[in-house]
């Protein structure tokens, strides 16, 4: 077997699997008790340790009542500041993290909301994902934070944060308190929109030309609607974006346009995940300017339509398309 394919589980990993052995992901909001929390010295906590080990052995050496008393000052201030550090998690409520889909490249915002249900602040507390740096807040007193964990997305379909490290190091850093939290979270990431052919042909449907339709091509102005990936950038009211407002596009009416199919078929030869992007492209450009359209893979065909629920849930079918139909659980 190959030692580069290998990967052997750390200590820290090892540790962690152990303690959060049994431990199923959940939905519910979970307060932090006594028994989910940890703590040991950081770095600075054992050099700490070792400062006073000396400065112990210097008073004994030369019979310093100045020195003992200095010792165990510092002695008791360590004491105190654990206390302080492991009390600042305790009786936390860490909400499930709230998270909208993302395109395969960009990064899965998962929002978890920290509760604080005590007459008195929380500081210096944090929220690590695997691999991530530490993200920390201040806790107002009988108050709420919401902290955003930042995961990147390299592959299409559900994305899970795992496991989630509650930490802090209050007040004096010599001691780090953790916890540990898995909720019943995912996100869903959309193919990447990728691919330069241009839109198919469009078809007679079954509709009437004497009905309206949103495009680009027409003199009536009809509004704006917020930015999406994929819109023109001859559509964007860039005037409005200069004054610190959100990217918007311009929307006009035009008469009924043929319907579009956006078929899998298309595109030839090409890999799975290159007509994906293509299609999740088109139907970005479809919903753009304002065409109705369809989307047919092999055994997925979703009719003709338009507006932000067909344009999700075609997306939703190409980021869970997996070769012999669609996975809609998580």
């Amino acid at each position: 077997m190959n030692d580069a394919t290998v990967q052997m589980p750390t200590l820290r990993q090892r540790f962690e699997a152990w303690v959060t052995r049994g431990q199923r992901p959940i939905r519910e909001p979970l307060r932090l008790e006594r028994r989910r929390i940890y703590i040991l010295p950081t770095g600075q906590g054992y050099a700490f340790a070792l400062l006073l080990f000396v400065l112990f052995l210097w008073s004994i050496n030369y019979s310093n009542s100045m020195g003992f008393a200095f010792t165990f000052l510092l002695a008791a201030v360590a004491q105190n500041s654990m206390w302080q550090a492991h009390d600042n998690l305790l009786g936390l409520i860490v909400h499930p993290a709230q998270v909208a889909p993302v395109f395969a490249g960009q990064p899965a915002l998962f929002g978890v909301r920290l509760e604080n249900p005590d007459p008195r602040p929380r500081y210096g507390i944090a929220l690590q994902g695997q691999d991530q740096p530490p993200c920390y807040a201040d806790l107002p007193a009988s108050g709420t934070t919401l902290v955003t964990l930042a995961m990147p997305s390299e592959r299409r379909g559900w994305l899970r944060p795992g496991r989630i490290r509650v930490l802090t190091r209050y007040p004096l850093g010599l001691l780090q308190s953790w916890s540990w939290v898995e909720f019943d979270a995912a996100c869903l990431v959309y193919p990447a929109p990728r691919g330069r052919r241009p839109l198919p042909v469009r078809q007679a449907g079954a509709r009437g030309s004497g009905q309206r339709a949103e495009g680009p091509g027409s003199e009536d102005y009809a509004g704006f609607r917020p930015y999406a990936p994929g819109d023109s950038p001859r559509r964007i009211a860039w005037k409005a974006a200069t004054r610190g407002g959100p990217l918007l596009v311009k929307r006009f009416t035009d008469q009924t346009r043929p319907e579009l199919w956006l078929d899998w078929a298309l595109l030839g030869d090409d890999p799975t995940e290159a007509r994906l992007g293509q299609l999740c492209q088109w139907v970005l450009k479809a919903e753009s300017e304002g065409h109705r359209y369809g989307l047919r893979l092999p055994g997925v065909s979703i009719a003709p339509g338009q507006g932000e629920q067909q344009r999700r849930r075609c997306l939703e079918v190409l980021a869970l398309y997996s070769g012999d139909g669609v996975k809609t659980t998580s």
